[in-house]
């Protein structure tokens, strides 16, 4: 799960890159990595309690 994560986390970095400036795709791209952040931090809670 979490190498899924940080693809996607990559995934919107690049497309954010990659938007040319396009305030929509920006905005959306944010919106996703935002996401991923919750994601990561709900991962690594429960990464941690495996361990």
């Amino acid at each position: 799960m979490d190498t899924r994560i940080k693809a996607i986390k990559k995934a919107s970095q690049e497309l954010k890159h990659l938007s040319g400036g396009i305030q929509a795709v920006n905005r959306n791209a944010e919106r996703i990595l935002a996401s991923v952040k919750m994601l990561e931090i709900n991962i690594t809670d429960i990464l941690d309690l495996r361990f």
